[in-house]
């Protein structure tokens, strides 16, 4: 019984080490961070309601590869693209002016979304060093094939 026991928490202790996680920030945080030391940023642009954005939470972005190359190349940023936090790029300042809040599903779509013309979720963008936008990916992707983007 003690061996099925030691069996039961090594598995289960390898699979919690397999989970990594990525140091998230907001968009703000990161420009501030690029400043003092400049790097790319990594944008995920999600909605609460969206599957693909779970499951990319819940498997891609939790496999070690990508979690550590996402947290050593890049600053990680999550941006509810239905939220009401404020962006502020370029000397704009992007906000949600329609957000209700408590709302359950979809709400109305952040001013930065729209300013990122996102056209499905998720997407996500690469930002320079500079902090002008490279490129973007939109759509699912698993940690093999977004580390092949990246």
């Amino acid at each position: 019984m003690k061996k099925i026991l030691l069996a039961v928490f090594i598995i289960a202790g390898s699979f919690i080490a397999e989970a990594q996680e990525i140091k998230w920030m907001t968009m703000d945080e990161a420009l501030a961070a690029q400043k003092k030391d400049p790097k790319p940023i990594f944008l995920d642009v999600y909605t609460d309601w969206c599957g693909p954005c779970k499951t990319m939470d819940q498997r891609t972005f939790r496999d070690k590869g990508v979690s550590e190359f996402i947290s050593g190349v890049y600053y990680a940023v999550k941006f509810n693209a239905e939220g009401n936090s404020e962006v502020t790029y370029k000397g704009i300042k992007y906000s949600n002016p329609e957000f209700i809040k408590n709302h359950k599903g979809k709400n109305s779509t952040h001013d930065f979304t729209k300013f990122l013309k996102v056209q499905a979720y998720p997407t996500m963008y690469i930002f320079n060093a500079d902090g002008e936008i490279v490129t973007s990916i939109m759509g699912l992707r698993t940690a093999k094939d977004l580390i092949k983007e990246l």
